[in-house]
């Protein structure tokens, strides 16, 4: 007789696993100032996040069809050690190149954890208990957004950075032990016979790092029409071509194509793109509004983006019961009309606005994003069966990740482009003094109006093409059907 899995614990393992995940983004980013000045390596220091990402993005549709042949708990239990072994890591690390390495570890990781966290909330809730579940899944993301950078400077401060590595190995065995005991589930007993798609992996995985790293070197480390640029481009498609080729021919392959003649699955799959691309405008370019326009410091640019981590999860509340209640086409239209407000009102802000204003504006587009995004995830959750599940969840999570990290690469040369053709007249600037308020304040005042002017420029440049981007997402929503989702037969 099978063991019946205690869903409670499970749910507990899942939150506490999930809260490491997220706050690993906004802790490490407090920490870097002082990482930089104890291991050095300045002109490194933005792979310590990029690498991060990159690898967890990446390994998201591998772990996801792992899962689907062998099980949620042994999947996610690698991942859960392979994360931890890469906090340990990275906390014992000696120079920014080791960091590094170390931290491509520990997204290597991340990528089981943002895969089967949701995939097993899927297996364990009917679609009925998810929107509440999922709910409170986003306040876990809201909770890092406000803890992470409290959490990180005061370790920083007082105990020391290498300790925003430590203090994830014992949260992280707790989780461990509760999913790993708790949660019991009834695999495919000739899943042992099944043949794992390695070479599909690997092409897949050349492919997207090639792709990413393109993305996240482009017109930064390497120009656009660079060699090294145009040569990762060529390989990216060539091995994405014999990537399809591969899942076509395989018995069992890692990404399904079916999945794309789902079109529930493709209409998520897109909405969660382009919302990402918004996502990533927002986090990455408000706080560099409020830092170098209003002339406030790194604590309260941080703190131009917790209005977004407080109503997010409200956004997702609703949006979960929402999405049960009037379906998926009206409740993610109605979170989309939420961004479409908050974008274009991002747009229209000039340097004089208040900054109340400002927390208003990223307040709404919090409501959008939770109640969106979680009504396209719990879309990709019920249209597949139980075996094709975690290959759903993992081509979300990439898809999203690559939707943010094509927004910032787009986004950043837009803006870096805008910046230097102000340079070019005003070779004597030096725009990262007007980051720092102490230093902003040394420019002399015939300089520091037309920095302010180009800086201001440059990000309403940024907001206007993301307020056009979020009003044609509502495009989006209308290509769902209108009737009711007809859901999956699923696996008990």
């Amino acid at each position: 007789m099978s063991k019946q899995t205690n869903r409670r614990n499970v749910t507990i393992g899942i939150f506490v696993v999930t809260l490491l995940a997220a706050i690993e983004g906004t802790i490490v980013s407090t920490a870097i100032p002082t990482i930089v000045g104890q291991l050095g390596g300045l002109s490194l220091f933005s792979w310590v996040i990029s690498i991060y990402l990159l690898t967890s993005a990446v390994t998201t549709p591998i772990y996801g069809k792992l899962a689907d042949l062998y099980g949620r708990k042994k999947v996610i239990a690698v991942g859960i050690l392979i994360f931890l072994f890469g906090a340990m890591l990275a906390g014992f690390a000696q120079s920014m190149e080791q960091l590094i390495w170390f931290r491509a570890v520990q997204g290597i990781g991340a990528g089981a954890i943002l895969t089967l966290t949701f995939t097993i909330v899927g297996d364990l809730y009917a679609f009925e208990e998810r929107g509440k579940i999922q709910g409170m899944i986003s306040g876990v993301w809201g909770i890092a957004g406000v803890v992470g950078p409290m959490t990180g400077g005061f370790l920083v401060d007082y105990v020391s950075w290498r300790w925003i590595f430590y203090m994830n190995i014992p949260f992280g065995l707790l989780a461990l032990f509760l999913i790993g005991s708790y949660l019991h589930e009834d695999v495919n007993p000739d899943s042992k016979k099944l043949q794992i798609d390695y070479v599909g992996a690997l092409t897949f995985t050349i492919s997207m790092t090639a792709l990413m790293y393109a993305l996240l070197t482009g017109g930064s480390v390497y120009a656009w029409i660079s060699p090294m640029i145009i040569g990762l481009l060529c390989l990216v498609v060539l091995s994405f071509i014999a990537f399809i080729w591969i899942e076509r021919q395989a018995p069992e392959p890692m990404l399904p194509l079916s999945l794309f003649r789902n079109p529930m699955l493709v209409i998520s799959y897109l909405g969660g793109f382009v919302l990402n691309i918004l996502l990533a405008g927002v986090t990455f370019y408000s706080p560099l509004w409020v830092q170098g326009i209003y002339g406030y410091g790194a604590t309260g640019a941080g703190l131009a983006l917790i209005p977004l981590s407080l109503t997010w999860p409200i956004g997702s509340l609703v949006g979960g019961k929402l999405g049960i209640s009037i379906g998926t086409r009206s409740t993610s239209l109605i979170g989309i009309v939420f961004l479409a407000v908050g974008f274009v009102g991002l747009a229209v802000m000039q340097p004089f606005t208040p900054l109340f204003y400002l927390y208003i504006i990223v307040g709404i587009q919090g409501l959008g994003f939770g109640l969106a995004l979680t009504v396209f995830t719990l879309s990709v959750q019920s249209s597949v069966n139980w075996n094709l599940r975690g290959a759903a969840n993992g081509a979300n999570n990439f898809i999203r990740g690559l939707g943010q990290t094509m927004g910032v690469a787009a986004l950043a040369t837009l803006f870096n482009s805008f910046i230097a053709a102000f340079l070019i007249k005003h070779p004597e600037a030096d725009m990262n003094k007007l980051l720092d308020p102490a230093e902003a304040r040394a420019i002399h005042e015939a300089l520091v109006v037309p920095m302010r002017a180009a800086l201001s420029g440059g990000l309403h440049q940024i907001f206007v093409v993301i307020g056009g981007i979020s009003v044609l997402a509502l495009l989006i929503p209308l290509r769902i059907p209108g009737k009711s989702l007809e859901f999956a037969e699923e696996k008990n």
